[in-house]
């Protein structure tokens, strides 16, 4: 699965939070497995807009859409608990 390239304010967002690095390991897993169980990816509510979430850690949480069979886009990162 490849990931598009990141919008500049959702780069500036992690950065901000210190969660580059974090990011990266996950971005690596989802592309080699988009459901591996450690990523908790889940599809969201209403389930008929299709977008979909994956873990970075605990308090955050990257917002995706398919764009292709084969390629999504990250459209925000989230703190998933406010």
């Amino acid at each position: 699965m490849r990931i598009f390239s990141l919008h500049p304010e959702i780069k500036d967002y992690l950065k901000k939070r210190g969660l580059e690095k974090k990011f990266k390991k996950q971005k690596r897993l989802f592309e080699k497995n988009p459901f591996y169980s450690g990523l908790k990816t889940e599809l969201l509510e209403p389930r008929k807009m299709r977008i979909w979430s994956f873990r970075i850690d605990r308090k955050y949480r990257a917002i995706f859409i398919f764009r292709e069979k084969t390629a999504v886009e990250i459209i925000d990162i989230n703190d998933h608990y406010q």
